[in-house]
């Protein structure tokens, strides 16, 4: 069974997956088209971190980023390092990880939800995924600028 946890981005296991997630973004992006965040980032007090896990091996992570609030003072959020385990590909382990963090956001009062993907071939699994769960594609937010190396998502939660 794959449990899904708020968990600690600098825990061995988990550090280990950022680097992987972090070198794999530094091999298919210029280096300032990378957003990726690194654990010491992830454990800001903005973040909320969670790991799927199966007994105690690390399947994958993600984080919810708080962004100032939008017009209107709506409550929006990004998400952020999306990471699946080169072994837990294809069981299905994104797809549990993005829908609790729909739910989390959900459940914490979140209207609007945002990310940042790369646009190249590696990440269109990526993109699949977030079209599927309701994400659309949008102009870039919060302190990014167009970028032919990214795609913008996002996804209304009422």
């Amino acid at each position: 069974m794959i449990r899904i946890e708020r968990d600690d981005p600098g825990r061995t296991d988990v550090r280990k997956l950022l680097s992987e997630h972090l070198a794999d973004m530094y091999a298919t992006s210029p280096a300032d088209s990378v957003h990726a965040l690194d654990h010491g980032a992830l454990s800001g007090p903005e973040i909320a971190f969670w790991t799927a896990r199966q007994d105690s091996e690390v399947l994958g992570c993600g984080a919810l980023k708080r962004l100032d609030a939008g017009p209107g003072k709506e409550k929006q959020g990004e998400i952020k390092s999306m990471r699946t385990t080169a072994h837990a590909r294809g069981r299905g382990v994104a797809t549990l990880l993005l829908e609790h963090i729909l739910e989390e956001a959900r459940r914490s009062g979140y209207d609007q939800l945002f990310l940042e993907t790369g646009s190249q071939e590696f990440f269109a699994p990526a993109r699949r995924l977030y079209h599927r769960h309701g994400f659309i594609d949008c102009p870039p937010f919060g302190s990014y600028v167009p970028d032919p190396n990214s795609v913008f998502m996002t996804r209304e939660l009422h």
